[in-house]
């Protein structure tokens, strides 16, 4: 008899959900990309670069918030390790030697690979120019590091005045929670340098025609609210949802709203129409001035600028096209719409950092820091995607953090042939999603004869 199928080994491990993950991108060949093109020159003494380069990829799954968890939470689960294909766990001090070994060469190698990845196995790369506008929100994020790190500079970090750090720049697919794009900038890069760049790789990634880019809506902030910007976007036939650069600006056309609307959903908030034409940009802007009172009745304004016609928008929203006859809701629309900047790209960044420990691994080389940046957009990606694979209504509303804490770290036994593969899988039943996941989980493995129970007390 064949000995793969009568020999079997077990292996407990705290993270039988990421196990089963493991299984499926193993079985998928998801990673394949980057063993074909990734080439870190290195001496092998007992593992390669790139099996190094995994281990840290699987710690991040895992949840560790710094490479040194490498030794706890993956080299101590040889159950893990085997259902992502590895035999054994480089030391954490060794992975981080190959990470600092890293070269530009190498960051642009891991950028193709994840291209190739993301066109594979992304709904964002696959999405449906025809039937809905493509969203892609645009912003930086803070990395606050060591003053001596390469490209460590001063710049904004939110709450830590005079920190120097870098800057971490994203296009995410909002309607997919993809990211599409992370590049890491030096601390003193705003967005109004980093935008172009950014949307620029975007279009390699997504593979955006003049088509395709007429249905694709960029919606950045006030730092990428220049007219330069916007008037580079528009003419690369982008739609633009936007908020106004210049302070000065912002005063002056917010005195010319002649009616100010109430916030139906905010005390503090009123908005109105701009009554001055714009005339600078290259396509027709409409402009909605918003104030907010501050503590001491004062009030902040800012300036909304879309490209979008209200009819365009509304179906963004999910709300019925008769709106589009109420001033009142056509002003809040188009708040709405940028309001929802808040659950696209920077609950994105909160989840990173919460979940997969974003910035709390630094790198005193930056090509270092841009690898494990790179990692973790990769990272960030197979959640959501597992997430999917898993269907459950249970988990689809969770975040990167709680299918990181919650889900993945879900316990149990895993049963191995002689071949090192995954051939069950025993969860615990006392896990509070085990009975929830046991379902997807067979549907989702049963096309590689993986079985899926629950475990008897």
């Amino acid at each position: 008899m064949n000995e793969s199928i009568t020999t079997t080994t077990n292996h407990f491990t705290g993270c039988a959900i990421l196990a089963a993950i493991g299984a499926k991108l193993q079985q998928l060949d998801v990673l394949s990309p980057i063993r074909k093109r990734v080439q870190i020159r290195q001496k092998t003494i007992k593992h390669t670069p790139l099996d190094k380069l995994m281990d840290a990829f699987i710690s991040l799954l895992a949840g560790a918030h710094g490479l040194v968890e490498i030794n706890s939470r993956l080299r101590a689960d040889p159950g893990l390790q085997r259902a992502f294909g590895r035999t054994s766990c480089a030391e954490q001090s060794v992975v981080q030697e190959t990470l600092s070994a890293c070269a530009e060469e190498n960051v642009l190698q891991l950028h193709q690979a994840l291209d190739e990845i993301y066109r594979a196995q992304s709904q964002g790369f696959h999405h449906d120019y025809q039937a809905a506008f493509q969203l892609l929100d645009v912003d930086l994020t803070g990395m606050p590091c060591g003053p001596k790190a390469a490209f460590a500079t001063r710049g904004y970090f939110a709450g830590l005045y005079h920190r120097r750090g870098r800057q971490l720049g994203r296009v995410l697919a909002t309607q997919h929670e993809e990211v599409v794009v992370d590049q890491l900038f030096a601390g003193n890069v705003q967005l109004i340098k980093a935008l172009q760049p950014l949307v620029e790789t975007a279009e390699t990634t997504l593979q955006l025609d003049d088509a395709k880019r007429r249905r694709t809506i960029i919606r950045v902030d006030a730092g990428a609210g220049t007219e330069d910007d916007l008037n580079w976007l528009l003419s690369r036939g982008y739609e633009v949802m936007a908020k106004e650069y210049s302070g000065r600006r912002i005063t002056r056309l917010s005195q010319t709203v002649k009616e100010w609307v109430q916030d139906p959903t905010w005390s503090e908030r009123s908005f109105g129409w701009v009554s001055e034409e714009a005339a600078g940009y290259v396509r027709p802007m409409r402009r909605i001035a918003v104030r907010c009172r501050r503590r001491d009745g004062t009030f902040a304004y800012g300036i909304l600028m879309c490209s979008l016609s209200i009819e365009q928008v509304l179906p963004l929203l999910g709300w019925e096209a008769s709106q589009a006859a109420d001033p009142t809701a056509v002003l809040l629309a188009y708040v709405t719409f940028y309001d929802q900047r808040g659950g696209g790209i920077e609950t994105s960044f909160k989840g990173d950092k919460q979940g997969l420990g974003l910035t709390k691994r630094n790198k005193k080389r930056f090509e270092a820091q841009y690898m494990l940046a790179l990692l973790g957009s990769l990272a960030h990606n197979v959640v959501v995607w597992a997430r999917r694979w898993l269907n459950s209504p249970k988990i689809h509303r969770y975040g990167i953090l709680r299918m990181v804490r919650d889900v993945f770290h879900v316990s149990g036994l895993l049963r191995f042939n002689a071949l090192h593969q995954v051939v069950e899988i025993e969860l615990n039943q006392d896990a509070p999603l085990a009975h929830s996941l046991l379902y997807p989980l067979q549907e989702l493995l049963a096309p590689f004869q993986i079985v899926v129970i629950l475990g008897e007390t």
